[in-house]
């Protein structure tokens, strides 16, 4: 173990955290994971897995982007037998980039409805996260907002604040786009949305949500869980006041991204990074990952009563494929329209 705890601490950098969750009755398997979620709730189910299986689990958290350029240098010596990343893109961009295996899988095929997996059966879904919007109803008139496309009416020129380029989750809000409305469409719109931000574009969702509820903008595009987050007093009893001063609408139909594992191309523990995986993506351990982070489970909707208060969604068509084979197209169209 301290061998291995020192090889992480060399080769992954300091900004990587390494956890060892062991069951009580230890089978001597084990299975290494590269997570780009950062949620120690996540620990929780990793816990009940080892409990249940007998199975080691290592953990290694990081940036998704961080740990999909540690897999490609460590090629044939990584040390990742499952990855978990988090948005539509990234994922598909490490199936493409050679760093997943196909996996046969009868229950990840039952447990993952259509749409949401890999036709290809490299990844699989493991939560969900809709792109809502957040208005402030003394700045802006909510009635007047409902779809993504709304963020372009000259009516809101100077009061749209938006999350930079870099986002990926903007990135697929883009994409998503492109397949729904086609490039022309979407060019129009991101055009006109852009000319109506505020101020230089933000770093974070939560940083917007903040910005929103100052009067600083009147409306920003964020992920639902962190304004769930904040108004839970996850962050502090001055973000739940920030939050509070906000409105969350969410488009119908809405814009859906995830998050999603897959088995990496050399794992040495396959087996046990399958069984991890078909853990996760179960009703049981969807649930275990989102309902405490305020994300949806593959299949319902999270029982949280912050979140129930956004309303009901529905899903678009746009499959998560669909939005890996845009991105680059997005990020393209995203700064021809000067979206920072």
């Amino acid at each position: 173990m301290q061998k291995f705890k020192k090889f992480i601490y060399s080769a992954l950098t300091c900004t990587f955290l390494f956890n060892v969750i062991s069951p009580v009755n230890s089978t001597g398997r084990e299975v290494k994971v590269y997570s780009g979620r950062h949620y120690n709730t996540d620990r929780t189910v990793y816990k009940k897995f080892a409990q249940e299986t007998g199975i080691k689990v290592r953990l290694i958290e990081a940036a998704g982007i961080s740990l999909i350029e540690r897999l490609r240098r460590e090629g044939k010596n990584s040390q990742a037998d499952l990855i978990l990343l988090v948005d539509a893109a990234r994922i598909t961009n490490a199936a493409k980039a050679g760093l997943l295996q196909k996996i046969e899988s009868s229950s990840l095929e039952n447990d993952v409805p259509v749409g949401l997996k890999d036709p290809g059966k490299e990844w699989y879904a493991l939560t969900r996260r809709v792109r809502v919007m957040v208005a402030n109803p003394k700045v802006v008139d909510v009635s007047k907002i409902k779809d993504y496309t709304d963020l372009a009416d000259p009516s809101l020129k100077g009061k749209v604040c938006l999350r930079n380029r870099k986002s990926p989750y903007n990135q697929s809000l883009v994409a998503n786009q492109i397949v729904n409305k086609g490039q022309e469409a979407t060019k129009t719109w991101l055009n006109g949305m852009i000319s109506n931000v505020s101020q230089p574009f933000f770093p974070g969702d939560i940083s917007i949500v903040r910005a929103v509820s100052k009067k600083k903008c009147g409306v920003g595009i964020v992920n639902h869980y962190y304004v769930a987050r904040m108004l839970a007093g996850v962050n502090g009893r001055r973000d739940t006041l920030y939050s509070r001063k906000t409105s969350v609408i969410t488009p119908n139909p809405a814009h859906v991204n995830i998050s999603a594992g897959g088995v990496a191309k050399y794992a040495t523990n396959k087996a046990e990074a399958i069984k991890l995986l078909e853990f996760l993506a179960s009703p049981e351990g969807s649930k275990g990952l989102a309902a405490p982070t305020f994300e949806h489970p593959l299949k319902e909707v999270n029982q949280n009563q912050i979140v129930k208060n956004f309303g009901e969604f529905k899903p678009d068509k746009v499959t998560v494929e669909d939005l890996g084979n845009n991105n680059s197209m997005a990020i393209r169209m995203m700064k021809d329209a000067g979206w920072d």
